[in-house]
């Protein structure tokens, strides 16, 4: 069975040059295993420049440009399974519309505070609010029309960690039919993943850091008090719940892809940047 991480460090989608930064970053964190070939999506690195919205996306061709190339690498290499180290959450895009066509009975774990399904028509330009809705064909067009495989369905998704949502992300879900529990009190317990797990043949799991509470665990979006995004909140997970959470998803799925999004060490970022500015590195 053939693996690969997928190093997509996509930052145009969440506008934050960090991402660009911390998705190379995760890469040198993940357990090394020379059995799994690390695939690079070209990404131009950020050069402080602004990107123009278009049709109320920003830096949609750089979007899109991303997420044609990751489909191109991912068809050549032609694998049975998929790491994807991002960047944002748009990553999950291209190895799940991928694995979505080899493997039939699949559903998605999408573990993140938000529930990624924002449109244009809702003011947010950042493409990586927009990735799910786009997965089950209810998101922008320009995005999913990208696809090769069929929808997921509205059934085949299950939230853990979401937060509370916004009005128009609640209608977005309830209207098109995603059941989900928002989880400020309580997550969902380990037997609603279990019965869900006992759906599929296979699993997609989206990891986005933010999931984590910014008090406890400091590079998430969330933990920088000068960012706002679209006004939504961070989450409330420690890093002793998701590693539970993804024990209990090990040990009664078969995992063909996993996604890990959104982790900004700002601190190692700017530690880079000081670094950067001292000659003796760069001659």
């Amino acid at each position: 069975m053939k693996t690969i991480r997928l190093l997509y460090p996509d930052y145009v989608s969440g506008g934050l040059d960090t991402y660009f930064f911390g998705a190379n970053l995760m890469a040198h964190i993940l357990p090394r295993n020379d059995n799994q070939p690390l695939i690079k999506v070209e990404i131009t690195p950020p050069d402080g420049m602004e990107k123009k919205i278009t049709e109320g996306i920003y830096g949609k061709e750089e979007v899109l440009s991303g997420i044609k190339d990751a489909m191109k690498k991912i068809e050549a290499e032609n694998p049975d399974r998929i790491i994807t180290i991002g960047g944002n959450c748009m990553v999950s895009q291209a190895p799940f519309d991928y694995l979505h066509g080899k493997y039939e009975n699949t559903g998605i774990i999408w573990i993140d505070s938000h529930p990624d399904v924002s449109t244009v028509k809702d003011g947010y330009p950042n493409a990586h609010a927009m990735v799910l809705g786009s997965l089950i064909g209810y998101g922008d067009s320009v995005l999913s029309d990208l696809m090769m495989n069929p929808k997921f369905k509205p059934d085949e998704i299950l939230y853990v960690g979401l937060q509370s949502l916004h009005e128009y992300q609640q209608k977005f879900l309830d209207d098109v039919g995603v059941n989900y529990k928002i989880q400020t009190q309580e997550f969902i317990s380990n037997e609603e993943i279990g019965v869900f797990l006992r759906k599929f043949d296979h699993v997609l799991v989206h990891l986005d850091i933010d999931v984590l509470d910014e008090q406890l665990f400091h590079s998430t979006y969330f933990a920088n008090p000068e960012l706002v995004g679209d006004g939504s909140g961070g989450g409330k997970m420690t890093l002793e719940k998701l590693s539970e959470v993804l024990r209990v998803i090990e040990g009664q799925s078969d995992i063909v892809g996993l996604t890990i999004a959104e982790y900004l060490p700002f601190d190692e970022h700017r530690l880079h940047n000081m670094f950067a500015g001292i000659r003796m590195f760069m001659d």
